[in-house]
């Protein structure tokens, strides 16, 4: 603390601010002083903290050695400030005029009070308000710490500043890599649906066949595009032998300090899920003074405020509310909002009905330490704990297995890019700051992030290791969810396609094709779908209108390559689920055609939703099923 003064008690003179730096004692020494811990506590938390990147105070709180309020004390005691209560005497609005909100963010700290010239501020750290009197000593402002628990700060951060960096938060990714634009565009679009649908009417009541010859050419064109990827991919998956699981991560064997990590769990209207949540996540074996897994809700969501009032949350828990920006209310602005309040040099993601493997945090940090710094991003398999409850939820576990277990990791040895899924996600901080966070207006905000790490030189990783999540086990609540992310693919990919010439030099031409097919080619091969379906009336002995329009032998090709694409996707399905934990899956593969008719029904809303309501997020409940596989 360089050239400051830290005098608080009243009267006091103006503090130095070219005084040499003040010494403090030890904390440590402090609470064994006060008989507030033993000697052996005290060695056993400076143990820890010879491992890990974390302040003694915390490791001592998470360790149970100590209560949070007597830290407090002794750092008040330290720096010869006083303590406060912002929930009993809450700093005044114009305070916010006193220190920028980035800032007051950046050191952890709130103005709390004018006393004359001088501006008591809320800090949790001596060495956070050293830092701030650094960078604000050349306004000529006169800085008084006040300890205040970190909790309080964050939430009187929220209510200053709330408004402004909401509107941060809803237009932190550059205009030119953001689908927000779209707002302005709606009359467009539907003059443009308008004029598409009424020629395709036309077109069918002028050559009914050859209309529909046209819609099976792109149906079996996209599919061409998507077994090519999906064999290519298989292909890749089985000539790789996948590594041995690793043994258990032990903390005394690390070989460098371990980070914070911050984690951000997303709610919306849970009435369900918070308790079974907090239950879940407090099995995570990672040192609890270096984990900050912050709650995020809306402002206006009461349903899951009352949820978390009944629930006691640990002290590594914290809760961020997002102030209301007006008809936007996306997950992806939540989690720009609550970026700025995190303390992690990580950030990761999960939804609230995630279940990660208990281990799931030291193989992330051991990854990052060993990866090249342009490894930005580490995304880990996604599976169900409800595979049990129907034949939906069977499906969907098949469909879950086979993309995280077959294909993806083959898209990823093929060196293509890789769209995110939307929890399982860690970032190193600083790589998502540089490319914006994530585009508020996208509701498949994790394949936009995915394509942005790519384009801006990023690379992205897959994880071994598991996390489990709810399976969608009802017909309208799968197509609504299915809905949200096609209309995400397709508008992910038409911002993207804005400059093709560019999209092409950022990714090179192998990427550049496998965009095409990931996002346009998929929400093809859904919407395309009945198309395709025609072909099974060649088997009962009817004229299919490719026959009469390119002949017989045309339409058979394009038999056999549906039929082939078929049995490609039954052997990959049997395939992702050989493994004993949904070896009772094997039966199931089959129907998986009937599965996905559903998802023609879920293109239909997504197009529609994307002429007249972009942006519209439709939620997804968590908490139906109480039935789990995993033990």
């Amino acid at each position: 603390m360089n050239n400051l003064r830290l005098v608080l008690p009243d009267p006091v003179p103006e503090p130095d601010l070219t005084a040499p730096a003040i010494k403090y004692e030890p904390i440590g020494r402090m609470l064994v002083d006060r008989g507030k811990i033993a000697h052996t506590d005290l060695d056993h938390a400076l143990k820890i903290q010879g491992h890990i990147d974390a302040p003694l105070g915390e490791i001592m709180v998470s360790e149970g050695l100590l209560a949070k309020r007597d830290v407090l004390g002794a750092l008040a005691a330290q720096c010869h400030a006083q303590d406060a209560d912002l929930d009993l005497e809450p700093p005044e609005p114009k305070m916010a005029a006193c220190l920028p909100a980035d800032v007051c963010l950046r050191h952890g700290v709130v103005p709390w009070k004018r006393d004359g010239l001088r501006i008591l501020v809320a800090t949790s750290s001596p060495a956070d308000f050293a830092a701030l009197c650094q960078t604000m000593k050349r306004r000529g402002l006169s800085l008084f710490p006040v300890i205040v628990d970190e909790l309080q700060i964050q939430s009187h951060l929220s209510r200053l500043y709330g408004d402004e960096l909401a509107q941060k938060a809803a237009t932190r990714v550059p205009s030119a890599e953001s689908c927000r634009s779209w707002a302005s565009a709606g009359q467009h679009r539907l003059r443009w649906a308008a004029a598409l649908c009424g020629g395709l009417l036309a077109a069918c009541m002028l050559a009914p066949a050859w209309t529909f010859t046209l819609g099976v050419l792109w149906a079996v064109l996209t599919l061409l595009m998507t077994t090519g990827m999906k064999a290519a991919a298989f292909a890749a998956q089985l000539a790789h032998k996948p590594p041995p699981r690793r043994i258990n991560y032990d903390l005394g064997t690390a070989k460098f300090r371990l980070p914070r990590v911050s984690i951000l769990v997303p709610l919306l209207k849970e009435k369900e899920i918070a308790g079974q949540l907090i239950a879940r996540l407090s099995g995570l074996t990672y040192p609890k003074s270096l984990l900050n897994v912050v709650l995020v809700l809306e402002e206006g969501d009461t349903m899951t405020r009352e949820t978390i009032a009944r629930t006691e949350l640990p002290d590594w828990m914290s809760v961020i509310e997002v102030p209301g920006a007006g008809d936007l209310t996306t997950k992806p602005r939540a989690l720009n909002y609550a970026l700025d309040f995190c303390r992690g040099s990580i950030i990761g993601v999960w939804d609230a009905e995630d279940w990660p493997e208990a281990d799931q945090i030291e193989r992330v940090v051991t990854r990052f330490n060993e990866a090249p710094q342009n490894v930005v991003c580490l995304q880990g398999v996604l599976d169900y704990y409800n595979s049990r409850t129907n034949w939906l939820s069977r499906c969907f576990t098949i469909e879950y297995a086979t993309w995280w277990r077959v294909i993806l990791p083959g898209i990823a040895k093929l060196g293509l890019v890789l769209p995110l899924g939307g929890t399982t996600l860690f970032f190193r901080r600083d790589g998502l700051e540089k490319l914006g966070g994530w585009d508020a207006h996208n509701v498949t905000e994790d394949a936009d992030l995915g394509v942005r790490l790519a384009r801006h030189g990023y690379v992205t990783e897959l994880l071994p290791t598991v996390t489990h999540e709810e399976a969608t086990s009802r017909a309208w609540p799968w197509v609504r969810q299915r809905s949200r992310w096609l209309k995400g693919f397709m508008i992910t990919y038409f911002v993207h396609m804005r400059h093709p010439g560019q999209l092409l030099r950022d990714l090179g031409l192998k990427r550049f094709l496998g965009l095409q097919t990931i996002f346009l080619a998929t929400f093809s091969q859904f919407a395309a779908a009945p198309l395709l379906w025609s072909f099974w009336l060649s088997f009962a002995g009817m004229t299919h209108p490719v026959e009469l329009t390119l002949g017989a032998s045309v339409m058979w090709g394009f038999v056999g390559l549906f039929v082939l694409s078929e049995l490609l996707s039954v052997a990959m399905g049997i395939y992702a689920v050989s493994g004993r934990a949904h070896r009772h899956l094997i039966g199931y593969v089959p129907t998986m055609m009937f599965y996905f008719t559903l998802g023609a029904l879920a293109s239909y809303k997504a197009l529609w939703e994307m002429v007249q309501a972009p942006f519209f997020w439709d939620k997804t409940q968590h908490g139906v099923s109480t039935q789990t596989d995993v033990t």
